[in-house]
C-alpha cells in the first residue's frame, strides 16, 4: 500500500465510520472501536512497522498523514490509533525473531493492538524515570510492581509497551531503566475506572496497577537498560508525530467549519455576506497561514526522522509545541469568528476547543519540549540537570 492509498484508505474510515460516530464518542466518552477496527481491517495495524517484519513501513511521514486526516473527524480515533503506531514501532525497533511472530505479525494482520504504559502517577511530565518495578528471578523472568497512568487504549489493546527500573540497580546506573511487553490477560493486571475527562473523551486513558505481574524473560524489549534508548529514539519521535498530526487536523476541521459558516452567512438587515468583512478576510488568511506553515514543518520533521538526518531532533521536538500553538490559536478564533451559534454546547467546534487545550498539556509538555529544543540546539544533554 503506496502513501497515497494510506490517506486515502484513512479518509474513507474517517468521513464513513469516525465522523458519524465523533459527537457519540465525546458525549459518552466511548473508546471509537469500529473505526479502530475498521483502520485494521482496511491493512493499516502495521503502517509503521517495517517492511522486512512484513509491515507496511510508512514511518513517521505515513503516521503523520494518517494522523491528521483521522482528527480531522474524530480526535480520539486519531490518539488511539496513533498510540497503537507509537507502540508498534518500539516492538519493532528490536524485536527478536520470537516476538516479530507473537506481536509484529498479527499487528500487521490487523488481528492485534497495542499501545503504551510509561506515564506514573508520582512522576509527572517526567514519564522517563518509572518508578514502576522489574525484578528478574533466578530463572531469567521477570516480576512487575507498580502503577501505570493515563494508558491511552487501556483495557482494549492487546499488550502494553511498559517502561519498568531494577530496583536492584543503583538509581544512576545507566543500565536501570527498561521496556518489556505485557499481555492484555496477565495475571496480577488490573484497571482503574473508565476515563472521565473534558477532553478527548473517547481515548480510554485508564490506570493500570501491575500487582507482582509475572512474565518470562522474552518479554523484555531489547536489553536491561534500554529504556531511555527507546524513550529518545523511538517513543519521543512517534509520539510527538502522532500528537502532531492529531491536534493539526483539529486545527484543519475548525478551520474548515468556521470558512463554511462565513461564506455562507449574510446578515439579515443588510443582505450583506459575513465573508465581504476585511477583518474576517484578514483573519480567516491568518488562521489557513497558520496551519500551512505549522504542517510543512510536521512534514519536514517527519522526513528528516525517516532519513535519519543527524539534524532532525530540533524539528522533531519543535513540532508538538508549535502545533499545539496553532492549534489553540486557530480553535480560539474560529469560536470567535462565527459567533454565539458556535458556542452551542452539542456544536462540533465547542468539542474540538476541549480537545485542543489539551494539547499543551499532553507530555511531553509544551514547557518542557522548547527546554528540550534549546539544550539539544546548545549540544548539551536532555536530561541533565
Amino acid at each position: 500500500m503506496n502513501i497515497q492509498e494510506v490517506v486515502e484508505s484513512c479518509r474513507s474510515v474517517a468521513s464513513n465510520i469516525a465522523a458519524p460516530a465523533a459527537d457519540a464518542i465525546d458525549r459518552d466518552a466511548r473508546w471509537p472501536e469500529e473505526s479502530l477496527r475498521a483502520l485494521q481491517q482496511n491493512g493499516l495495524g502495521g503502517l509503521v512497522v517495517p517492511t522486512r517484519f512484513g509491515g507496511l513501513g510508512h514511518g513517521l511521514f505515513g503516521l503523520a498523514l494518517a494522523s491528521e486526516e483521522l482528527a480531522r473527524a474524530c480526535s480520539s480515533t486519531s490518539l488511539c490509533f496513533g498510540m497503537h503506531c507509537v507502540g508498534s514501532a518500539v516492538l519493532a525497533a528490536k524485536a527478536t525473531s520470537r516476538q516479530a511472530e507473537r506481536y509484529l505479525a498479527p499487528i500487521n494482520e490487523g488481528q492485534h493492538l497495542t499501545t503504551l504504559a510509561l506515564s506514573e502517577p508520582g512522576t509527572g511530565v517526567h514519564f522517563y524515570f518509572p518508578q514502576c518495578t522489574c525484578r528478574v528471578q533466578p530463572d531469567g523472568g521477570l516480576v512487575l510492581s507498580g502503577e501505570k497512568s493515563f494508558v491511552t487504549n487501556g483495557g482494549h489493546a492487546d499488550s502494553y509497551v511498559v517502561s519498568v527500573a531494577r530496583p536492584d540497580l543503583a538509581p544512576d546506573a545507566g543500565g536501570r531503566f527498561s521496556c518489556v511487553v505485557v499481555d492484555r490477560d496477565a495475571p496480577g493486571t488490573s484497571w482503574g475506572g473508565n476515563w472521565k475527562a473534558s477532553r478527548l473523551r473517547g481515548n480510554s486513558s485508564r490506570e493500570l496497577t501491575l500487582a507482582d505481574v509475572p512474565l518470562a524473560a522474552d518479554r523484555m524489549l531489547g536489553e536491561h537498560g534500554d529504556q531511555l534508548w527507546y524513550v529518545f529514539q523511538v517513543v519521543v519521535p512517534y509520539f510527538l508525530t502522532a500528537m502532531s498530526g492529531t491536534y493539526l487536523g483539529i486545527a484543519q476541521a475548525a478551520y474548515d467549519l468556521c470558512r463554511d459558516s462565513v461564506a455562507s452567512r449574510r446578515h439579515d438587515h443588510s443582505g450583506r455576506g459575513v465573508a465581504h468583512s476585511p477583518i474576517v478576510q484578514h483573519r480567516l488568511g491568518t488562521m489557513w497561514a497558520r496551519i500551512a506553515r505549522t504542517r510543512t514543518l510536521l512534514h519536514d520533521a517527519a522526513a528528516r526522522g525517516d532519513r535519519g538526518d543527524e539534524d532532525t531532533l530540533p524539528a522533531v521536538l519543535s513540532v508538538k509545541a508549535e502545533v499545539a500553538d496553532c492549534v489553540n490559536e486557530v480553535v480560539g478564533d474560529a469560536m470567535s469568528l462565527t459567533g454565539g451559534r458556535s458556542y452551542r454546547r452539542d456544536g462540533p467546534l465547542p468539542r474540538l476547543l476541549r480537545d485542543a487545550r489539551a494539547a499543551h498539556v499532553m507530555s511531553p509538555t509544551t514547557d518542557l519540549l522548547r527546554q528540550w529544543v534549546g539544550r539539544a540546539l546548545l549540544e548539551l544533554p536532555l536530561l541533565a540537570d
